[in-house]
């Protein structure tokens, strides 16, 4: 049981190496340089296929160079791309990712033009679980509801800007800081997360990168902590542990041990430099968990 839909964002990211980010409008010099994948869906679903999942991607590109990139770089990761919907006369998506000394990033997105909108293709699919992120609408409102009539886990990547919508038919809602922020207006993790649970009955919890994971259940907080690395690239480890978690939930496992392998994973893609597409494979996670487990 691990075949995963991933909707939502791929992308190229032009990735810029530097010291310090830039505070200044003027020039500045990276000290390294090079595109990688990227966007929140298609890092998730390399994750999964790294991890030893079957990861189905339905994501939007044009019919530029862009896409092609996007589509090359995908496939040579094993992910299964017969879902990405290539649109004539289109621009397909891209990033420049500015990543400073310590790890931190900072990204400018272009979201594309003229890509379809056209989602119905999901509707009449069979999968073991769902993880949609926010950057297209209709695609997750289509996936979500397909879990729901499957009676799978569907899983929503909280990433601002979140929309109601989307939410009513998500099972679990993992948010980052931001997204939760975004869209509550409260900096108090529970007032925040009760404020959501009062609109969903979905599972929830929040990402925080070095400070773990923090669950809301029967209005109380449960945090599950984040493994200590050395840090040199953030780039993608969000995408990372959606994409660990979901497929820990497709195999079966419950929320707590979905979240300590999901935590393992992205923090080993901490470790690294690259990107999402940095992540590690499943031999890789086990024996980080079994080194954790005798310290």
């Amino acid at each position: 049981m691990d075949n995963i839909l991933v909707v939502g964002l791929a992308v190229v990211d032009f990735l810029f190496e530097l010291e310090s980010m830039p505070r200044q409008a003027q020039k500045y010099v990276a000290r390294s340089a090079r595109p990688v994948g990227g966007g929140g869906a298609a890092n998730a679903a390399v994750a999964i296929a790294r991890l030893g999942g079957h990861a189905r991607l339905a994501a939007r590109v044009g019919d530029d160079v862009m896409g092609e990139m996007v589509l090359s770089q995908l496939r040579s990761a094993s992910v299964d791309c017969s879902l990405v919907q290539q649109s004539t006369d289109a621009s397909s998506s891209f990033s420049s990712v500015l990543v400073d000394a310590s790890g931190e990033r900072q990204i400018v997105n272009y979201r594309g033009n003229n890509l379809s909108d056209d989602a119905s293709f999901i509707n009449n699919l069979t999968v073991d679980c769902v993880l949609a992120d926010t950057r297209w609408q209709a695609g997750t409102v289509a996936a979500m509801q397909l879990a729901r009539r499957l009676g799978v886990p569907a899983v929503l990547d909280g990433e601002a800007p979140v929309a109601l919508e989307t939410m009513q038919y998500a099972s679990h809602i993992a948010f980052s800081m931001q997204g939760l922020t975004d869209l509550t207006g409260e900096s108090d993790v529970q007032r925040a997360l009760r404020a959501v649970a009062d609109q969903s009955n979905a599972w929830l919890c929040v990402t925080d990168g070095e400070n773990g994971v923090t669950v809301f259940s029967e209005d109380k907080l449960v945090t599950v902590a984040a493994p200590e690395v050395n840090v040199v690239d953030t780039l993608g480890a969000g995408d990372v542990w959606h994409g660990a978690f979901a497929l820990q939930l497709a195999q079966g496992l419950d929320e707590l041990q979905a979240i300590e392998f999901a935590n393992a994973a992205a923090s080993l893609k901490c470790t690294r430099r690259g990107g999402g597409r940095a992540g590690p494979d499943l031999a890789e996670v086990n024996a980080f968990i079994n080194r954790l487990a005798v310290q």
